[in-house]
């Protein structure tokens, strides 16, 4: 059974930085799609980073890119998501999924995004881990 856990966040600074990352366990992170994925009060789910580690093609939302990097230590079977020039409107809670059929990583930051809920595209989900960006 594939077993996700998300650590690393808390209450920070517009401008500041996290680092999030989640720790798998019942598989490798080989030829998987694997990406995180945020939750703001009163909003659905959104992609936020993805990739498929089997070409090592990685998406971002746009809001994101420039500042949030997604890396995979295969060693440690972890995945992280630096975050850096932090702004409130980044607040959420981040999940971090992954689902044995690569595809998936594509078609959830397809343009336009799918109607699908996230939660149901990808099969394998962590609790998630609180980020608040607040002076």
């Amino acid at each position: 059974q594939v077993q996700l856990v998300e650590s690393g966040g808390g209450l920070v600074q517009p401008g500041g930085s996290l680092r999030l990352s989640c720790v798998v366990s019942g598989t490798t992170l080989d030829y998987r799609a694997i990406g995180w994925f945020r939750q703001a009060p009163g909003k659905e789910r959104e992609g936020v980073s993805c990739t498929d580690t089997s070409d090592d093609k990685e998406y971002y939302t746009e809001s994101v890119k420039g500042r949030f990097t997604l890396t995979i230590d295969h060693a440690k079977n972890t995945v992280y998501l630096q975050m850096n020039n932090l702004k409130p409107e980044d607040t959420a809670v981040y999940y971090c999924a992954t689902d044995r059929i690569r595809a998936k990583c594509r078609y959830a930051f397809s343009n336009p995004r799918p109607k699908d809920k996230l939660e149901e595209l990808m099969r394998d989900w962590g609790k998630g881990t609180l980020v608040t960006v607040s002076p």
